[in-house]
């Protein structure tokens, strides 16, 4: 864990576009945990080493390189650049897709080790390893310097593949994106000598390698290289005080919970919730309200579960932030006939939640571990899954509605693990300019994950096919995709779906890369062309090389 490793203190950088020749130049202050380890079959940790926490991807290469250092990184990338070796990397291990786990893979690097967390005083920034996993961020900067990074909610989430596809989390509509704090990101490349080379790139304009900078903030995994440190401080913040540079988060929040019987909702009252919280969000996409500090997720789970949940969390620190909570909940429940109640069964990646029928105020970290360590889905090591998405700039259309629905009501499938479910967006995130960053989607009121999880590889057909059935129902007039208009904006990158790929599935003509980055994406080639030439670094969606 990065409480335990990493100490508070200066690190020594590495010079903008150089290689690192050794642990101290790599910026390594501390002892080296241990020398980079190669796991190889037969080995009996290799079957641990394999696998993601998606059990549908697992891999047999010939070696895992678990690594500690940025040189250590470097070594394994020459080494397999050397030997013409297929190489992936792993953070935490929660991509949706296969892109680390899959039959070409023949190197993986396991950035596990790397978990330091630390100031560095003379970038004046907040220096993360890769390896490190949500938690041990929040836990770190928090009690050390009562500072944030608004990133995700599921504790193991590691920050190497977050952040590079943007960062979603309950801090969102306050904060933004943790991109949008992002100052630099530290990127073993490989050039076109084969030669890998450590390059420390920098929001600074007159940083040359700039690009390589912006391409990290939503350009998606895998892509460029592979990144082992970030720095963050957040645009405008100034002066040598820790606790001043990133966004502090609210001491308290109220947490609610509630849940609709299935057994007594309607398709008439379905449609009135969902387009009561569809409507309460487009009216508030912009930012500057007392609502910002207000996520909320609406659980539209299979009719097999027995419930529709919305989970909320509110900035307890805002005036009247009880009654602001309480009128929410009052025009997400208008008209739908259904009183609502406590959450009494498990849904998505949350369990039972009954003591927060009420909204109850707790301390910031104290919910966030909760909402982070809590969840039935995320802490079983043996599920599998697969998973889609979209953007709303407004309110979903009543025949959508009718399309879900029919399809969470289906009695041929049964599942209390699948689910539509809606989270908030915009405000602080629409704040930004479409091409500031490689996130692109910043004109989005809520967006949505469609998802199901199950046991058996038996089960994986009638799955993934009603996950598909759902989905291209939904976007039935778009090709089966959400395609941008004036509803819909795309695809989150962080929800990889390799159906995106596919004329059978996506029947829209409107290509898996327009869907995540729109007119950012030819951007994101050229740094693609400049910083991995040879295309080292691929996978079932990486940017594409920009034709010649």
């Amino acid at each position: 864990m990065a409480g335990a490793a990493a100490l508070a203190g200066a690190a020594v950088p590495v010079a903008a576009g150089s290689a690192a020749a050794s642990p101290a130049a790599a910026g390594t202050t501390e002892a080296t945990p241990f020398p980079a380890v190669s796991v190889r079959p037969g080995d009996a940790r290799y079957p641990d080493l394999v696998r993601g926490v998606n059990q549908r991807w697992t891999a047999r290469p010939e070696s895992v390189r678990l690594v500690a250092t940025t040189e250590q990184v470097r070594d394994a990338v020459q080494q397999a650049a050397d030997a013409g070796k297929r190489l992936t990397v792993r953070g935490g291990g929660h991509c949706y897709e296969d892109f680390v786990f899959n039959d070409a893979v023949e190197t993986v690097i396991d950035l596990s080790e790397m978990t330091a967390v630390r100031y560095d005083e003379q970038r004046g920034a907040f220096e993360v390893q890769a390896g490190a996993t949500l938690t041990d961020v929040y836990e770190r900067l928090y009690k050390a310097y009562g500072v944030v990074v608004p990133g995700g909610v599921c504790y193991s989430v590691g920050v190497g593949g977050h952040v590079s596809g943007g960062g979603w989390g309950m801090l969102c509509r306050r904060d933004g994106l943790i991109v949008d704090h992002l100052y630099a990101v530290e990127v073993v490349v490989v050039d076109a000598r084969h030669r890998a080379r450590v390059v420390v790139a920098t929001r600074e304009r007159d940083d040359p390698h700039r690009e390589l900078w912006w391409a990290h903030t939503g350009g998606g995994g895998g892509n460029f290289g592979v990144v082992t440190r970030y720095w963050f401080r957040s645009p405008g913040a100034t002066g040598a005080m820790p606790g001043s540079l990133l966004p502090r988060p609210p001491a308290e929040v109220l947490l609610s919970a509630v849940s609709w019987p299935w057994g007594e909702m309607t398709e008439q009252a379905v449609t009135r919730l969902v387009r009561n919280y569809g409507a309460w969000h487009e009216a508030h996409a912009a930012a500057g309200g007392p609502y910002d500090g207000l996520v909320a997720n609406l659980s539209l789970n299979h009719r097999s579960n027995g419930q529709i949940g919305l989970l909320t969390q509110m900035d307890a620190t805002v005036p009247d932030a009880r009654g602001l909570l309480d009128a929410f909940l009052r025009a997400v429940s208008d008209g739908v006939g259904v009183p609502h109640g406590a959450v009494t069964d498990a849904m998505g990646e949350h369990g039972p939640m009954p003591e927060f029928a009420t909204p109850r105020r707790l301390p910031w970290l104290q919910a966030t571990r909760y909402l982070g360590v809590t969840n039935s889905v995320l802490v079983d090591p043996t599920l599998r899954g697969d998973h889609k998405s979209a953007y709303l700039r407004r309110n979903l259309p009543e025949r959508q509605i009718a399309t879900m629905y029919r399809h969470l009501t289906r009695t041929d499938f049964t599942n209390p693990n699948a689910m539509v479910l809606l989270s908030s967006y915009g405000a602080a995130v629409n704040s930004v300019p479409r091409t500031a960053t490689a996130s692109v989607h910043r004109d989005s009121a809520f967006k949505l994950l469609y998802q199901a999880y199950w046991h058996s590889a038996d089960e994986d057909a009638a799955n993934i096919t009603w996950l598909r059935d759902l989905y291209e129902d939904v976007y039935a007039s778009t090709g089966g995709v959400p395609v941008s208009d004036r509803n819909t904006d795309g695809c989150y990158v962080n929800y990889p779906d390799i159906d995106l790929n596919d004329p059978r599935r996506n029947r829209s003509g409107v290509s898996w890369s327009t869907l995540y980055y729109g007119e950012n994406y030819p951007r994101l080639q050229r740094v693609k062309a400049a910083w991995d030439p040879t295309d080292f670094f691929r996978h079932g969606q990486s940017v594409r090389l920009p034709e010649r």
